[in-house]
């Protein structure tokens, strides 16, 4: 067994005497005073001293004390909110009496196999298992340092003490600073907890600097550290290096009725390309998405990513095909990622999950040679319906907390700075911290949400902040306009995506959705890009928008049922134009049998472009359009 690793920064300590009564009054009075800022420092760098101050009144490293608050919550208060594993403040004390257990939320009756060939899959969810124990360390952060819980979530100076605290006792119980960050990660298993505490002592190595949610500068400056313990791979994973992954196999078994589960066997890329990723969150915590993801009579995804450390699980080797995005075709020529997490509860998501995330992302677009940008990586939210009648069930994960621009920042894709000044492509680029739209219904229908820093664009049918949303036939065929709930996305632009400008107009900036204009004032929300665009070919008045991207009937052969090119409910006009992304081949893998040696690929002469068309992203034909540079 290799022996501990003890970074080369960090000097091991002695073992404290045990605390007296007079000594826990000393440090209730330290905590005191070290919530009142020095008059003669800049405000904005109030944290940073309440980190020193916390490091010397436990004893902790004060880069260990940074390095670990950065990767719970990059050092953000996230306004005194639970993250998506009952995380509080910067230190990311867990409290889930607070937070509320998070059961499994339903999205809508969405069919995640999405295959009309087969009938609905429509899986019951069980009652979520209970959270794990770990998700309720800040009553021991409150005993430690004499303060409660309540004062724990909503007082950074408090918060910050309170990490401390809970970081030195795990140090005295260890003797070793990295089985203290190991443990503070709250992983039940070595692996996890061991790869959180590489990836604090990576980031201690590297050094950061940046403005918290809440206008604080901090710094962690860059300290040389000893090479951190890589994980053992399992060899029935396909992860990157330097992670912990997990193999927890989704079952592949015959059930009754000639019915089976969870996923189709296949054989990509040979027998088909993978376009995309797309990125997921559970409405559950771990444990249960563990059960559902192993029962041969629910659904599938290829991976699953936790909150508090970032751990990986495989499930579906990435040449088969899970059953999770809603949309057959998409299904086919996409590996899906779930997260632990909540999008209907507005919590926001942890730095090790997104880091981990973002190094599964690249090395997965590495493999499958899968351009990063956002016409290749996707949210559950971007991914269409496939035919009318799917529209309003699709799901709406990870939701508007989800941060693109961080996300795809750590895979080393930043989402603005291309483009010509003034070109009529543009990328949504909003501020993350500062864009706080006002959704509504995160815990309660009609409820304000937490006010969050959110990647959403709210669109608004004129130029003026009073005017109605614009109107998503699909999502209410009753012609009705959408509104500010947090899963309805009918008038939601979304970071990383790319729109064509229809207008400006007085500080406001009016971009081609759904077959209208969505307007929304153009204070640093959008970048100029570069691309292609589609609009109409000449003589045509509209062009339908699909779903899906299937082929003609001629191309199936006599033993598949022909699938139906249905288009969707909506306009494409002359004088449109939309974002192209892809230019694909027809295809649909017809798999509607246990045996594999049954499936097929088929494949048309009919080619599509994929366009950015509303928050969703659609097909036309290529045949029907012009793809035209963005000049």
């Amino acid at each position: 067994m290799p022996r501990p690793f003890r970074p080369a920064a960090l000097l091991p300590r002695r073992r404290r005497p045990k605390r007296t009564a007079g000594l826990a009054i000393l440090t209730l009075v330290a905590g005191l005073l070290a919530a009142v800022p020095a008059e003669a420092a800049p405000a904005d760098q109030q944290r940073q001293r309440d980190f020193a101050a916390a490091a010397r009144e436990f004893g902790v490293p004060e880069n260990v004390l940074l390095g670990v608050s950065f990767l719970e919550s990059r050092w953000d208060f996230n306004a005194g909110t639970p993250s998506t594993s009952a995380g509080y403040g910067p230190m990311h004390l867990t409290d889930l009496r607070e937070a509320g257990t998070g059961t499994h939320h339903d999205e809508g009756g969405e069919d995640p196999r999405g295959d009309d060939a087969r009938q609905a899959k429509l899986p019951v969810t069980p009652a979520p298992k209970p959270p794990p124990p770990g998700l309720q360390t800040i009553d021991e952060a409150s005993r430690l340092i004499g303060q409660d819980v309540a004062t724990l979530r909503t007082n950074t100076t408090q918060n910050i003490r309170g990490g401390a605290a809970l970081l030195a006792k795990y140090q005295r119980e260890t003797g070793d600073w990295n089985a203290a960050v190991a443990r503070y990660s709250g992983a039940k298993d070595a692996a996890g907890a061991q790869a959180f505490a590489d990836e604090v002592f990576d980031t201690i190595s590297k050094g950061v600097s940046r403005k918290t949610d809440d206008g604080q500068n901090v710094t962690l400056a860059a300290t040389p550290m000893s090479p951190a313990r890589t994980q053992a791979e399992d060899p029935k994973t396909e992860c990157p290096k330097k992670v912990s992954c997990l193999s927890v196999p989704a079952p592949y078994q015959e059930l009754p009725d000639n019915d089976y589960g969870n996923h189709d066997k296949a054989n990509r890329p040979k027998s088909q390309k993978v376009e995309y990723i797309i990125i997921h969150d559970t409405e559950g915590y771990w444990d249960t998405a563990m059960d559902l993801v192993t029962d041969p009579t629910y659904v599938s995804w290829h991976y699953t990513i936790r909150s508090s450390d970032g751990q990986i699980a495989q499930h579906v080797p990435t040449k088969d095909v899970a059953w999770h995005a809603g949309n057959w075709y998409v299904n086919a020529k996409s590996v899906g990622i779930e997260h632990e997490g909540f999008a209907a509860k507005g919590t926001w998501y942890t730095e090790a999950m997104y880091r981990t995330s973002a190094k599964l992302v690249g090395y997965l677009a590495r493999k499958y040679d899968i351009p990063l940008d956002r016409a290749h990586i996707l949210g559950h939210d971007n991914v269409p319906g496939t035919i009318p009648s799917t529209i309003k069930g699709m799901h709406w994960d990870p939701g508007p907390y989800w941060d693109w621009a961080h996300y795809f920042d750590l895979m080393g894709a930043p989402l603005s700075g291309f483009g010509r000044p003034g070109s009529p492509l543009v990328t949504i680029t909003p501020d993350f911290a500062t864009n706080q739209p006002a959704f509504t219904g995160c815990e309660t229908a009609g409820k304000p949400c937490p006010a969050r820093g959110s990647g959403s664009v709210v669109l608004r049918s004129e130029p003026n902040d009073a005017a109605p949303l614009l109107k998503d036939i699909g999502l209410r065929p009753d012609g009705s306009a959408s509104t500010m709930a947090v899963s309805d996305i009918g008038s939601r632009a979304e970071t990383g995506q790319r729109y064509v400008v229809a207008e400006r107009r007085n500080g406001w900036t009016a971009i081609w959705y759904l077959g209208q204009k969505g307007w929304f004032r153009d204070a640093r929300t959008t970048s100029p890009a570069f691309g292609l665009v589609v609009t109409p070919k000449p003589g045509l008045a509209t062009v339908p928008v699909f779903g899906r991207a299937y082929p003609e009937p001629e191309a199936y052969p006599a033993n598949v049922p022909v699938q139906q090119i249905i288009p969707l409910p909506y306009t494409f006009s002359a004088g449109q134009r939309y974002s192209a992304g892809n230019v694909l081949g027809s295809e649909y893998y017809s798999a509607t049998t246990f045996d594999p040696a049954n499936h097929v690929v088929v494949k048309g002469k009919t080619r599509y472009v994929q366009i950015q068309f509303g928050h969703r992203v659609a097909f036309v034909k290529a045949d029907d359009v012009r793809i035209l540079p963005a000049f």
